[in-house]
């Protein structure tokens, strides 16, 4: 029997993304030179002269003194997370993919804005993602300690969509961790997914990562989620699964204390680690490293950082994180609140319904090209809906909607991001098919009347 035509142009549309991707993911798939990107001259210093550089940095106390381990990474920082000073450092402020490391800005921008007993309604698009490694089914309702477990032990994907989107909105769980990044003097980190799947412009630094991290050990909230060995997540009713923390230097090292692993093809292996020995603890961030291989070349600076800590002369110092005013000042664009809810607080009886807050109208930007919004205002009801504490707004509180906000290149317009997405697969296709045709047709003509032909 044959396939209909829509069957047949889907499954073509399917196939031409699929080459697509793996087009894309072969010609990122190069050595550092096609993921390393340069700061702009003003950040490129950020804690110190000797970081602006991209080779090995590292000042020896004599000949004789302990070498830095050789580890097939092309940036990485180790530096004492008490004391600030960057031991020794790789190509600190150059630019790569972080892969899921980029988690650990995820959980530290929203630990504190969410309550970890509110429930979140996943979203088709946090169900959705790919991979999506814990399996959270849409429309189900999933603690937020819960999800940020499943975050921080497995790294799973779509745990970080439903977090970002229980901050009021996709876009604005973003801006939030960028605007994080910023008050942390990050200024080499662009945040574009919550969870670090590729995505055009998204970047971070070694030594950016390094003040994340530094950030995250100060939270104990963080801490205690990250150092879990294990854990058990309920998918659905009569459906529980076990989390297994990723980060093995909890168990097989001395003194490990928490990190996050990392990998995509682009960025390759990344990770972040911690350790503390002897009342000293350390922070080591290794980007763009060979695959499997990020867990041991982190050991092995730990190693060296503890062995040469109070020895060598620091190459640069961890800034400390701006001041709330300064941090506001400087920063491009700071998140206002959720449109149409209110501001997530301790308390309340709502639960958090990603993307659904509030019933104003936001900006009506064409498909991410920053035209400004012109939203009207709305009354959303703020955090209504199923019983238990939640952040996401005061129990019953009806909260005009915010006018529409300018719109942005990347956080707005994502449904013209989708449609052009949605035209560009379907012009594949039918290249495909009228490509397909006109070989059929040639056939044809090359048959002599009444001959056959074998193959397909």
């Amino acid at each position: 029997m044959k396939p209909d035509l829509r069957t047949s142009a889907a499954a073509l549309t399917r196939v031409a993304a699929v080459v697509a991707m793996a087009g894309l993911a072969a010609s990122s798939a190069g050595g550092a030179a096609a993921s390393r990107h340069s700061p702009p001259p003003d950040r490129r210093d950020v804690g110190g002269s000797q970081l602006a550089g991209t080779g090995i940095v590292v000042n020896y106390p004599s000949a004789a003194a302990r070498r830095l381990p050789r580890v097939p990474a092309s940036a990485y920082v180790i530096a004492d997370a008490t004391t600030g000073q960057v031991l020794a450092a790789r190509d600190p402020h150059g630019f790569f993919p972080p892969a899921s490391t980029l988690k650990v800005l995820t959980a530290i921008t929203l630990i504190p804005l969410l309550s970890p007993d509110a429930k979140v309604i996943t979203s088709r698009r946090a169900a959705s993602v790919q991979p999506n490694v814990v399996g959270l089914v849409v429309g189900r309702r999933y603690q937020v300690a819960a999800l940020f477990k499943a975050l921080l032990l497995i790294s799973a994907n779509d745990a970080a969509v439903a977090l970002a989107q229980a901050s009021g909105s996709f876009d604005r769980g973003i801006a939030l961790m960028n605007a994080l990044a910023h008050r942390l003097q990050a200024y080499d980190v662009v945040a574009r997914q919550p969870n670090g799947l590729p995505a055009a412009g998204q970047h971070v630094s070694a030594y950016d990562e390094a003040l994340v991290a530094r950030q995250a050990l100060s939270m104990p909230a963080f801490m205690k989620y990250d150092s879990l060995l294990a854990a058990r997540f309920q998918l659905k009713q009569r459906k529980w699964v076990t989390l297994v923390n990723q980060n093995a230097l909890l168990t097989d090292y001395r003194g490990g204390i928490g990190g996050k692993i990392g990998w995509t093809v682009r960025a390759k292996a990344t990770y972040i680690g911690m350790a503390r020995r002897n009342g000293v603890t350390l922070i080591v961030t290794v980007l763009h490293c060979a695959p499997l291989r990020e867990i041991n070349s982190a050991e092995r600076l730990l190693n060296w950082g503890f062995a040469m800590d109070g020895k060598v002369r620091p190459v640069g110092m961890l800034v400390p994180p701006l001041s709330a005013a300064a941090a506001h000042s400087t920063s491009p664009q700071q998140p206002g609140p959720a449109p149409g809810s209110a501001t997530p607080g301790t308390t309340g009886t709502g639960t958090a319904t990603p993307g659904t807050a509030g019933t104003g109208t936001a900006g009506t930007s064409t498909a991410g090209t920053g035209s400004a919004g012109t939203g009207s205002a709305g009354t959303g009801t703020a955090g209504q809906g199923a019983a238990g504490p939640g952040t996401a707004g005061l129990p019953g509180t009806a909260g005009p909607g915010s006018a529409g906000q300018p719109g942005r290149p990347l956080a707005s317009g994502t449904r013209g991001i989708s449609a052009a997405l949605a035209v560009g697969s379907a012009v594949v296709a039918v290249a495909v098919l009228s490509l397909l045709a006109a070989i059929a047709r040639a056939r044809r003509r090359a048959t002599p009347p009444g001959g056959s032909r074998s193959g397909p």
